[in-house]
């Protein structure tokens, strides 16, 4: 594989220098004779982007749709990381997007093929994206999925060999089992229960190799913002107990769609315990021969548990819009929580002295040290921290009750942007009319390069915009009828999933849509997207999929904005609000235009794209919130 510099540099000259003549041969003379269409946007931000690696600074890169951006920065990238000897890391929003970047005929693909390069690509998904050998062995046995027997049965000669001269192989990716829905997956994907470190086919794990292999990565390492920021959360205490980090040491981060990264890294820092998983695993440590005090306090440990999560399930409001529950603090509610934290910290330091006397089966006692440690600093937290924005999540099976900072912008100046290494925040929509003061200062950003450049594209003649004023109750057939005399071609955006599976529901019953539609969570998203880009016809439903979705061509010929996507009143915006002077004018309004300009942002992906955007509003919208809407959009729409 080739991997040095696509241009040479002598002892006397400068790389920067160097670099630069050959950012602009590439963008004059080498692109356009292999048929890409430059744009002088492209080109500014080029240039731009230079003082950003030479100087080793942040920069916010804002750029509208279709100014090639991802071009650029993958350009610089791959020069900076084969110059310093190490990869360059592009973070994406999510997993959803990660597989867009490498997709077939996707950036990377063509510039290997326009400029003669063999860039070294390599993808670290979260450890949720991988398949887990313990969690299919119990479901195997339960003998109720034929899918996953099949797996079992598919995977690798060498996860059940014996013997230490086999030769490994990736496997286990949940891209590899795309027809399993989300649900399925879960029941054997790995979760935060999974002591991977006290594993016994941790060596054979298909997680462990596939880290093995991007950690080589000669160029580029490709994550989710939710990754990168684990690994820096995660990275002395990895090291502290003799692990690698997640990820090697980088020559400079890219985040693409960067405006998303503080949710990423409050998510990233957020904790939680589940009704169920104390009661799994006591009941299981209860089984092995331990002394009657410990069988006490586990006891004690349980009653509290269970009493704390029937307040919970109790008191646990609703909340429209939103996967979250509110619950208060009450005093009956702190009273369980105090007695439960007493009684783990007391069987916490028992287990540490059964431990001693090897009565415990090792593995099952590291899954329960490492949860009790994790409850125990929930519990503080939960119970003396006010800065804390907490919730509940209910399901049929399982209540989580969560926590998550407020406020991330310390950390992150202090564990990441104090590093002196060039970032790049990449994004159609990173600032306010050019201020770039509120993504920098909740990200803890004191000092930054910027540049903003406009989408190169001929709106006014490739889009049209329909806004329906309506009843919500005629909606869905109104949507059916436009996607019938559209003939498919369609992405559907909704607000979240509730109304996603209300929309599917209907469609369900009704039996009126002529044209295949495809569902977030049906399967494994890259392969829906793949499907949705392949067949001219699909029509494609997400609640995810507002920003990064990258389909040029006839296959999005219409974007449906089902809702003008406000953000829910759940505990985290609700702590955004409390936190401001103007909670409409400072967090809803402000998040709603975002995500809605994100959206539109779907469907003009080249110059010869056309379609049209058709967004639902309610009838009692008032003429404020239309005249903010209309404020943000490419072209007058028609109402």
């Amino acid at each position: 594989m080739k991997t040095g510099l696509p241009f040479t540099v002598t002892k006397e000259e400068s790389f920067y220098e160097k670099l630069g003549d050959w950012i602009g041969d590439v963008f004059y003379d080498l692109l356009p004779e292999k048929g890409f269409e430059i744009r002088d946007e492209q080109i500014y931000m080029a240039f731009q982007l230079e003082k950003a690696f030479k100087e080793k600074s942040i920069m916010f890169a804002e750029a509208g749709v279709g100014t090639g951006k991802t071009i650029v920065y993958l350009l610089y990238a791959i020069c900076y990381a084969r110059y310093t000897g190490r990869p360059a890391i592009i973070a994406c929003a999510d997993e959803t997007l990660i597989e867009q970047l490498v997709k077939k005929e996707g950036d990377i693909q063509k510039l290997e093929q326009a400029l003669g390069l063999s860039a070294d690509v390599r993808l670290a998904k979260s450890r949720d994206q991988y398949l887990c050998l313990k969690k299919l062995d119990k479901e195997v046995a339960k003998n109720e999925i034929d899918e996953f027997l099949d797996i079992y049965e598919e995977l690798p000669e060498f996860v059940h060999a014996q013997g230490s001269m086999i030769k490994y192989e990736k496997y286990g990716d949940r891209k590899d089992y795309s027809n399993l829905s989300e649900d399925k997956w879960k029941r054997i994907g790995w979760d935060s229960l999974q002591d991977c470190l006290a594993c016994d086919v941790r060596h054979r794990c298909g997680q462990t190799l596939h880290r093995d292999h991007y950690r080589k990565a000669a160029d580029l390492i490709i994550c989710s913002h939710d990754y990168y920021m684990e690994h820096i959360w995660t990275k002395e205490s990895r090291i502290r107990e003799g692990q690698l980090p997640l990820l090697p040491e980088s020559s400079c981060v890219v985040f693409d769609e960067g405006h998303l990264l503080e949710y990423a890294s409050q998510k990233a820092l957020t904790y939680r315990i589940q009704s169920e998983t104390l009661g799994t695993l006591l009941t299981r440590l209860m089984e092995n021969d331990v002394r009657e005090e410990t069988l006490y306090t586990i006891e004690n440990v349980l009653f509290f548990n269970d009493k704390l999560f029937e307040i919970i399930e109790r008191d646990a409001k609703s909340i429209s819009g939103s996967e979250r529950y509110h619950i208060e603090k009450s005093d009956e509610l702190m009273k369980y929580a105090h007695s439960l934290h007493l009684q783990t910290e007391k069987l916490s330091e028992q287990l540490v002295y059964e431990g001693e006397m090897f009565v415990l089966n090792e593995y099952d006692l590291h899954i329960v040290e490492e949860y009790l440690d994790q409850v125990l600093y929930f519990l503080k937290l939960f119970s003396k921290d006010d800065k804390g924005i907490i919730w509940v999540e209910m399901s049929d099976t399982e209540h989580t009750l969560v926590i998550m900072p407020r406020l991330v912008e310390e950390i992150l100046r202090d564990e990441v942007f104090s590093k002196k290494i060039p970032f790049i925040f990449s994004s159609a929509t990173l600032s306010n009319n050019g201020d770039y003061s509120y993504i920098a200062k909740s990200l803890g950003i004191e000092k930054f390069l910027s540049l903003k450049v406009d989408s190169p594209f001929d709106y006014e003649e490739n889009m049209k915009i329909i806004m329906h004023k309506n009843d919500p109750k005629n909606k869905s057939k109104e949507m059916i009828n436009l996607l019938n005399e559209r003939g498919g071609k369609s992405l559907i955006l909704f607000d979240t999933k509730d109304s996603m599976v209300q929309f599917k529901k209907y469609i369900n019953e009704s039996n009126e849509l002529n044209y295949p539609v495809i569902f977030e969570g049906d399967r494994e998203i890259s392969h829906l997207v793949e499907e949705f880009q392949k067949n001219d016809e699909t029509i494609l439903c997400s609640y995810h999929l507002w920003e990064g979705l990258d389909i040029p061509g006839s296959s999005l010929s219409n974007v449906l904005i089902a809702n003008l996507p406000f953000p829910p009143n759940d505990p985290v915006f609700d702590a955004k609000r409390k936190s401001s002077v103007n909670p409409y004018e400072e967090v809803d309004l402000p998040y709603m235009l975002l995500r809605l300009r994100q959206g539109i942002g779907r469907l003009i992906r080249t110059s010869t794209d056309k379609g049209d955007i058709h967004i639902w509003m309610e009838n009692e919208s008032n003429h404020s919130i239309l005249d903010q809407v209309k404020s943000i959009l490419p072209v007058e729409p028609r109402v």
